[in-house]
């Protein structure tokens, strides 16, 4: 049995939901880690992102974004729409984890009120889940013909690195 564990950094625009196709980076990671067959999780340590697994879509609205993304943003924006003032739909983030954010002392935190009205980024999270598993067999991540994986994060308020953890546990 053996098990790898490897990371991306991918960096989110600040401006609107980030997708970041990393299909690609992930079979890489299969192919050279030895694993014939076994399991591969893609999973995110943020509350304000997700790994989904969808069809790739050839086009691209006039962000760049895949036109299945742009209707996903479209419906979700409907029904979670963006905490963009602390007199909004929710009740978060309340008093008491304002003063705990704000007294954070680590730089992916800054000390600005504004980068915690993201209710909307933690609800979408929540809905999509933080991680995709795929099963690999013969040194291949068996994700279909259209099949492709995606890290997103939900949170529209500033730019950041991300990190997307992969594990591989096989044989």
């Amino acid at each position: 049995m053996a098990v790898t564990h490897q990371s991306l950094t991918l960096t989110s625009n600040g401006k609107r939901v980030s997708y970041h196709e990393i299909t690609d980076q992930v079979k890489k990671i299969v192919q050279e880690s030895g694993i014939a067959d076994g399991i591969c999780v893609v999973s995110s340590p943020h509350t304000t992102c997700s790994v989904i697994f969808e069809e790739f879509m050839h086009d691209l609205d006039f962000n760049g974004d895949e036109f299945l993304q742009a209707d996903l943003n479209h419906l979700l924006d409907k029904i979670v729409p963006r905490e963009l003032t602390e007199d909004s739909l929710y009740r978060y983030p309340g008093p008491l984890h304002t003063a705990f954010a704000l007294g954070l002392d680590d730089p992916n935190y800054p000390a600005e009120k504004q980068t915690i009205l993201n209710a909307d980024a933690h609800i979408r999270a929540s809905i999509f889940g933080a991680s995709e598993s795929f099963i690999i067999k013969n040194e291949t991540l068996l994700t279909g013909s259209v099949g492709y994986i995606y890290f997103i994060d939900w949170d529209q308020n500033r730019v950041r690195d991300r990190t997307c953890n992969i594990v591989l546990i096989g044989e």
